[in-house]
């Protein structure tokens, strides 16, 4: 982890660069993969499922069989933690939910919104060196609470052709319409195009790495809507003195061992700190099943020591932080200086891995500082606003002239004329 010792802010941007590849060779590799899917679909998928995932397919779509079969694959304990984490997702989600009234703008206006979910849906899951079956409750949870209706997963396949079973699980909970065995941009591919075994869906959601993220955000370019680019994970730590080494050390080791593009950063005022954080982090490091993967994320991290509170809080806006961990003694205050964060995390005691499994916020956040521009996946994500008016003969009379005047000024002769034709009308009206 590289110490960067009170930076200047106009070196600011430097510092704070994510270990991406550049967009452009990213995108020469997949438009190609894009293309093909879209040319020949399924025979796409099943060669890239072999070029890449070195499986051996006969069919792309996860049967029922299969899914049965999963859930006698997974362990009593495994089940109970995710209902748990169901119930608590549920719960927060659920929450989100809104009634709009009619609002009378003007006397004979009435004016109003509804929430309607998106029909067709697509959710990328991964499932190479981490299956994240709990993004499937991630997405699937609100999707279900919205009334989508029709589910459709992309989900890498291992070396037998098999999805992970607790990815099977989670899809069954949350009422899956299709489950396909594509990874990758192909699998995005598969999402936004549609082929004989599955339909084309309006909406695709789900993190990956940065090729997923790429193919996303250029058939987002061809009409698809897309979530956010969701890209590697990465998360930020400010901590004072009152913060537990091993505890910061654990919080920073739970994203780079999300893979080798994963980025953490240490934000602090105290220098002893830093010193013993760096003590626990490669005590715990070794200790890592993905201790590779982990050590390599950490060398793309950094740790900074600044000189108060306000300017850590100022660096850390400007980062824009997927999480945000504040583990310091005046952590409200703090909290209420965050402007550009996915979520955040509060307290010696509030791990970001809960956020990842089961304490109800959504995990499905925006990376790479697009938390700028960008909220996380919520209930809101799944549905569309509607908008409704009525307006009475009493109201076009009240709000005639303000059209006609505006439309004038504008030029815009017909949309005048539509007003002025309803208003003459009534007043022929009154004369009979």
């Amino acid at each position: 982890m590289q110490i960067i010792k009170y930076p200047e802010k106009e070196m600011w941007a430097n510092f704070l660069t994510r270990p991406t590849a550049r967009l452009k060779d990213i995108e020469k590799k997949v438009k190609p993969i894009l293309k093909k899917v879209k040319k020949k679909g399924d025979r796409a998928l099943l060669s890239y499922a072999l070029e890449f995932d070195k499986a051996i397919l006969t069919d792309l779509l996860v049967s029922e069989q299969e899914i049965e079969e999963a859930k006698t694959l997974i362990s009593r304990g495994l089940k109970q933690a995710i209902s748990k984490a169901y119930k608590n997702i549920e719960k927060f989600h659920l929450a989100q939910r809104e009634v709009f009234k009619p609002i009378i703008t003007t006397q004979g206006v009435t004016c109003w919104r509804k929430s309607v979910p998106i029909q067709k849906i697509g959710f990328y899951i991964p499932g190479g060196t981490a299956p994240l079956f709990s993004t499937v409750l991630m997405l699937g949870i609100p999707a279900k609470i919205a009334g989508c209706e029709q589910i459709i997963i992309s989900t890498p396949p291992n070396r037998e052709g098999k999805v992970h079973p607790a990815i099977l699980y989670a899809a069954s909970l949350i009422g899956a319409t299709k489950i396909i065995k594509a990874g990758g941009a192909q699998g995005i591919g598969a999402l936004a195009y549609g082929t004989s075994f599955t339909p084309r869906v309006y909406k695709i959601f789900g993190p990956g790495n940065q090729f997923v993220t790429a193919a996303k955000q250029l058939v987002n370019k061809q009409g698809i809507a897309i979530d956010m680019p969701a890209g590697p994970s990465e998360v930020a730590i400010l901590a004072d003195e009152t913060a537990n080494p091993a505890f910061v050390a654990a919080d920073l080791l739970s994203q780079a061992e999300h893979g080798v593009d994963s980025q953490t950063i240490l934000v602090t005022t105290s220098e002893d700190l830093i010193q013993r954080v760096a003590i626990e982090l490669f005590a715990q490091l070794e200790k890592l099943p993905r201790k590779e993967i982990a050590r390599v994320s950490i060398t793309n991290s950094r740790c900074f020591l600044v000189n108060n509170h306000e300017e850590a809080m100022d660096l850390l806006n400007e980062y824009a932080p997927e999480h945000l961990i504040i583990a310091t003694q005046n952590l409200y205050e703090l909290a209420e200086k965050v402007i550009n964060a996915g979520s955040v995390f509060l307290g010696h005691y509030t791990p970001e891995a809960a956020g990842d499994y089961a304490s109800g916020t959504n995990h499905t956040l925006p990376t790479n500082g697009f938390a700028k521009a960008y909220s996380g996946v919520s209930l809101d994500s799944f549905m569309k606003k509607v908008t409704f008016q009525e307006i009475t003969e009493e109201g076009i009379k009240n709000i005639g002239k303000t059209i006609e005047t505006m439309a004038e000024a504008e030029m815009l002769t017909a949309h005048k004329e539509a007003v002025s034709i309803r208003l003459r009308s009534l007043k022929k009206q009154v004369k009979k």
